[in-house]
């Protein structure tokens, strides 16, 4: 058998390390968000965008910045939430955000993050009677969510009867029609989301019932040698204050 000389198992030890940064750096992922203000939207007005300059929000802008100190190339769209949560679980070099973190979906994806976090409201109109002490009084009321979404999951998962819509942006107008007595969202999102698609300021949120950190999902089948390099340099924005900076601007 010939011997392997030490600098000789060096070289191949270096060489190995470089393919694979090699790798990371020359693979584009293809991310993948949804139209829920403030922490992904459309520029355009579109309920879809095609590329990054169409998409802004909190979320876009800490991905944005993320892969450029990773040095990762990267295409973003806007698209409904399940599409894109179908898309990912079936497609390498694919990605989701901002996405909840659970035990369901812990071994579908791989994960970086935490990014930020989203916080699990109910809303009701302005002159509802409607008053929660805790998550349990809303059993009795019709509650709408949407298809794929967590906090939607979350309560189907514990019994609760869910009135389930093929996306958020249905939801506020079902509330004005009365089809639902209680909407299901994101504390910071509702307001939004109301006043953009329903021109409806006088929504309220009768409960925040939990705080999620979100993250950014990738198909599993993707060179964990990115997803590293991704999680050290949200790292680094993190100790850097970068990330705090971002969030900020947003009123997190």
């Amino acid at each position: 058998m010939k011997k392997i000389s030490a600098m000789h198992l060096f070289v191949a030890l270096l060489l190995g390390a470089f393919s694979q940064i090699s790798s990371a750096e020359e693979t584009t992922l293809n991310l993948f968000t949804e139209q829920y203000p403030p922490y992904s939207m459309t520029t355009t007005g579109q309920p879809f965008a095609h590329s990054g300059d169409e998409i802004d929000g909190l979320c876009p802008s800490i991905v944005k910045q993320l892969f450029k100190n990773a040095g990762i190339p990267y295409h973003m769209r806007l698209r409904n939430w399940s599409y894109g949560q179908e898309r990912v679980q079936r497609r390498k070099d694919n990605g989701l955000f901002c996405a909840v973190r659970n035990e369901v979906r812990e071994k579908q994806y791989q994960w970086v993050g935490p990014l930020t976090e989203m916080r699990g409201a109910l809303f009701a109109l302005a002159d509802s009677k409607i008053k929660l002490a805790n998550i349990e009084d809303a059993r009795k009321y019709r509650i709408g969510g949407y298809k794929g979404d967590y906090y939607a999951d979350y309560l189907i998962a514990k019994g609760f009867d869910i009135n389930v819509a093929p996306s958020d942006q249905e939801n506020p107008k079902r509330l004005q029609l009365g089809t639902i007595d209680l909407w299901i969202s994101d504390a910071l999102a509702g307001p939004y989301l109301a006043a953009d698609l329903a021109d409806m300021n006088d929504v309220k949120n009768v409960l925040t019932y939990s705080v999620n950190p979100v993250y950014l999902a990738i198909n599993l089948e993707t060179d964990p040698a990115i997803v590293a390099k991704l999680q050290d340099a949200l790292e680094k924005m993190r100790k850097s204050g970068e990330l705090d900076t971002l969030q900020s601007a947003y009123g997190m």
